[in-house]
């Protein structure tokens, strides 16, 4: 990225666009930004060598609370990609997102002009939309899809330019502290990050994958803590069983998500080609793992901890909601296609 974003205006204070209160969860994001910039808190980059460091950082952060979780790996992710595509280096002061959900619809478009690249559109699934200072965003381009670092706000009238989120977009009760509502966007300048296609074509592109998988296991495990909690009080045959399916598949995902760290140490950028393979395994096993957990806890414990037990029922909201990033048969389709039809695929 060789021009630079002017640095934020909400740099010493993240916005609080349209008036909206900072959550519990953007204050932990952003206090956890800070103690990364401070180098009080660490997070290894995908490949380095450390990468499963990175997994345990980002489920210990769901174990926490899983909006946090998606603030900060939306953030981490932005420092992967800016570090895999030459970008300019996230400062200190600033709290960045990856919008690049690209469902139906219009979503945004890229025009250069004389002064530089604008963006204009909506772009849906913002997390942090009213605290990131700065995004990583997807766009539509002459040339194709391309890649975008963006200063967020700015928009001082809601038909000016600038970037501004659209108030009543983003009504859900699980996640709702991550704060993903859509973005309207109107003349606002990006610099491009990396070439046409880049975001998709990057070996990190499918390492950002396994780690957000981490976070549905950090969830997992936040779910399943009033179980294993019963099961220590009360000997009782059924919730014992519950427990026992429940660690045998927390164990493996733990399991799973250790050897894709080993894996992806070993080849970072991909020279074998198995990526994306091992992303879509992952990721699928990771989701089974989540639906049983839910199923499980939910039978074992009844009613009362959803009803009683405020942290509970949030994590199990925020879990059935996060976990529909993976496309269900369509994912599954997409691996059994990669695997029955691609040369040298390991079956």
């Amino acid at each position: 990225m060789h021009d630079v974003l002017p640095p934020s205006a909400h740099a010493e204070e993240p916005p609080d666009q349209g008036g909206q209160a900072r959550s519990p969860a953007a204050e932990a994001f952003t206090r956890y930004a800070d103690a990364l910039a401070a180098g009080t808190a660490d997070c290894p980059l995908p490949g380095d060598g450390n990468t499963a460091a990175r997994f345990d950082a980002l489920a210990a952060l769901a174990r926490e609370d899983l909006s946090t979780a998606r603030l900060a790996e939306g953030h981490l992710d932005a420092v992967a990609i800016l570090a895999e595509l030459d970008g300019e280096p996230v400062r200190a002061g600033e709290y960045w997102g990856v919008w690049a959900a690209e469902p139906p619809g219009s979503g945004l478009t890229a025009t250069r002009t004389a002064d530089g690249w604008v963006l204009d559109g909506v772009k849906q699934y913002c997390s942090g939309a009213h605290t990131c200072t700065h995004a990583l965003v997807t766009a539509r381009a002459d040339d194709g899809r391309r890649l975008f670092a963006v200063r967020t706000g700015d928009a001082a009238r809601p038909d000016g330019p600038g970037c501004r989120p659209v108030s009543g977009t983003w009504q859900a009760v699980g996640m709702a502290g991550s704060d993903s509502p859509d973005v309207r966007f109107r003349a606002v300048p990006a610099i491009p990050v990396g070439d046409v296609d880049a975001y998709l074509r990057r070996p990190g592109f499918h390492h950002g994958g396994v780690g957000v998988a981490a976070c549905w296991y950090g969830g997992a495990q936040a779910v399943a803590r009033v179980l294993f909690e019963r099961a220590g009080r009360h000997a009782d045959p059924f919730t014992d069983a519950h427990a026992g399916a429940v660690d045998l598949r927390l164990h493996t995902a733990g399991t799973a998500l250790a050897r894709a760290a080993e894996e992806i140490d070993a080849d970072p950028l991909d020279k074998a080609g198995t990526a994306g393979l091992r992303a879509l395994r992952v990721r699928a096993l990771l989701a089974e793992v989540c639906a049983e957990v839910l199923d499980r806890v939910g039978r074992a414990t009844d009613a009362g901890p959803l009803c009683h037990d405020e942290r509970h029922a949030r994590a199990v909201a925020d879990l059935t909601v996060y976990v529909r990033q993976h496309h269900a048969e369509r994912d599954l389709a997409a691996l059994g296609a990669l695997v029955c039809r691609s040369a040298g695929a390991d079956r």
